[in-house]
């Protein structure tokens, strides 16, 4: 069971672990557009397009295309930013705080110092079981999994 005191076995997915990456890295993997297009989707997925206004209340959007060519746009809104700590967003809104139309769920990505690496956490916090159970069948574990080794290989290119 996951630290986060806000964690619901019903509602929510969490993925833990430690990579060899400093957190500063991660978060700069995590926060500048050019650097997520390299590793947000789960190959053979790929993400084509990001923007992000890093500021509560910022807009947050992505759209990742699927094998077949198919555009999956995603949008949402920024609720927290704490530098190479938290960052949390949520599809339940739009940037401004509007409301989404099809809320799915909210993430809170958080990093912490972990043995010279970073503990990374991710919680996909969903409003019913039923969207819950969707995300996970959708394979939230092996694609967020899949996505943090992208993340971790987009890292050590970087250190090139």
């Amino acid at each position: 069971m996951p630290d986060n005191k806000n964690y619901d076995e019903n509602l929510d997915l969490v993925l833990t672990r430690t990579v060899d990456v400093p957190r500063e890295i991660v978060w700069k993997l995590w926060t500048e557009p050019e650097h997520m297009k390299k590793w947000f989707a789960p190959k053979p997925w790929t993400t084509v397009d990001i923007k992000i206004d890093l500021r509560p209340g910022g807009s947050v959007s992505s759209v990742m295309r699927s094998p077949e060519g198919k555009d999956y746009p995603n949008v949402g809104c920024i609720l927290e930013v704490v530098r190479n700590e938290k960052l949390v967003w949520t599809d339940a809104l739009i940037a401004g705080y509007r409301p989404a139309p099809n809320p799915f769920f909210t993430a809170i990505i958080t990093l912490e110092d972990d043995k010279g690496g970073t503990k990374y956490t991710a919680h996909a916090m969903h409003k019913d079981p039923v969207d819950r159970k969707k995300h996970e069948d959708m394979g939230f574990m092996n694609g967020w999994s899949q996505c943090l080794d992208q993340l971790v290989e987009t890292a050590k290119q970087l250190k090139k």
